[in-house]
């Protein structure tokens, strides 16, 4: 089948695109870089070397003998263009990570708040829009979040898939209906996926566009069977305070020895998926449509469960590396549980790739071979959820620097 893979030179989408091309599709990725300029604005760079998106394209063709397209296309701006795209290719899938996706950047600032909704949600409408208008019957697969429920949820409860059942009461007795689960955002990232889902749901009845919305945990791990093939290929890893997921900070920082930061108790509960398990989720989702006319189906595209305290104690312990408590920049509760359910990716033959199995492998494989690339100035996280609050820079200025970050001198010509 023929894939549009929106978003596809990002964190997700890379590897994804490259996955479905591996299995056989035929795959273009549409994508205006905006990650790599977010990069440049905020001075920083992925963990492990980047290549340029012609480059990396070239490498896969040369490593699979397989082509896949790229087109360079704003989709919150360009709509004519995604339009006669549309038209032109007439896929048969589209999968859609075109979204600004880092919490932390949506709340740094009044410009990426304003970026971030008038980006992630002109994208998606203009997308359904142009489905629409063009008439492409194509499944579309979105990348939801986890983030869309909230962090409030406590007790044994498992979270269902998208939907809840309730009872309303009526003179004649309860009626029983269900209802999108409800939303609480935290952020403006997470508000514009609750936007999502109301956009799709429209669609989806008005239109009959047939429409999965993934609700994915935190994704760590940074390879998969296609990246590794040559280095040229490798996904990004970011460790900073604005795209740094969790996990990959902590490897990061118990690769250069810098104390492993916890925001706050560290009792926030978050789910996680590993980039692997991402990939293959798309492919079983694209696999499973639902029909036209049925009310988008959900995923919750996660494998386990962890609070961040304990993630920190398991690094620490894997790697002698201190764990420090810092103020929490978020506003959200101080713990909270998290069960949620993931029956149909298990139903359809997800196998699940678990911390246990892969976490040491990512901290010496990836964080300690890139270490010298860490810019110690962008570990501390910066965005903050409320006004007036900072984050100390105690760590940093105590903190010696890693002598594997030290400037060295130039070897002899007996070590060249």
């Amino acid at each position: 089948m023929h894939v549009l893979v929106l978003g596809g030179d990002g964190f997700c989408g890379w590897p994804t695109a490259l996955y479905l091309s591996d299995r056989g599709h035929d795959v273009t990725i549409v994508d205006n870089l905006s990650r790599r300029a977010i990069d440049i604005e905020l001075e920083v760079e992925s963990l492990t070397p980047i290549r340029p998106i012609g480059e990396r394209l070239r490498v896969w063709h040369e490593v699979s003998g397989r082509e896949i397209g790229l087109v360079r296309l704003d989709l919150a701006t360009e709509y004519d263009r995604l339009v006669a795209l549309l038209s032109a290719l007439r896929p048969d899938a589209v999968v859609h990570f075109a979204e600004q996706r880092a919490a932390p950047y949506s709340m740094r600032s009044t410009q990426s708040k304003r970026y971030t909704i008038d980006n992630n949600v002109r994208t998606t409408h203009n997308l359904l829009s142009a489905l629409v208008a063009t008439g492409t019957d194509a499944a579309l697969v979105h990348l939801g979040t986890m983030g869309v429920y909230g962090y409030g949820w406590s007790g044994s409860a498992p979270i269902p898939e998208g939907y809840l059942t309730v009872k309303v009461p009526t003179p004649d007795g309860d009626l029983e209906r269900e209802i999108l689960h409800p939303a609480n955002p935290g952020s403006v990232y997470h508000l514009t996926k609750t936007l999502d889902q109301l956009m799709f749901s429209f669609y989806a009845a008005n239109d009959q566009v047939r429409i999965t919305d993934l609700h994915q945990g935190i994704v760590w791990g940074t390879q998969t069977a296609q990246t590794v093939r040559d280095e040229r290929l490798i996904n990004r890893f970011d460790y900073d305070g604005d795209y740094g997921t969790v996990l990959n900070r902590f490897l990061m920082q118990a690769a250069i020895g810098h104390p492993l930061t916890v925001h706050g108790t560290g009792g926030q509960t978050r789910a996680f998926i590993h980039i692997r398990d991402t990939v293959r989720c798309i492919e079983i989702a694209l696999a499973n449509p639902p029909a036209a006319g049925d009310r988008p189906m959900v995923f919750n595209q996660v494998t386990e469960s962890h609070r961040v305290r304990d993630l920190a104690k398991l690094v620490s312990s894997l790697t002698g590396v201190r764990v420090a408590n810092l103020p929490n920049p978020r506003r959200e509760a101080v713990e909270n549980d998290l069960v949620v359910r993931n029956d149909r990716f298990l139903a359809l033959g997800l196998e699940p790739t678990t911390l246990s199995e892969g976490l040491l492998d990512e901290c010496t494989g990836i964080a300690g071979r890139y270490r010298s690339r860490v810019d110690l100035s962008k570990i501390i996280a910066r965005s903050v959820w409320r006004s007036g609050m900072e984050i100390a820079d105690d760590l940093l200025t105590e903190l010696p620097t890693p002598p594997a970050l030290q400037p060295q001198a130039a070897p002899g010509p007996h070590e060249r």
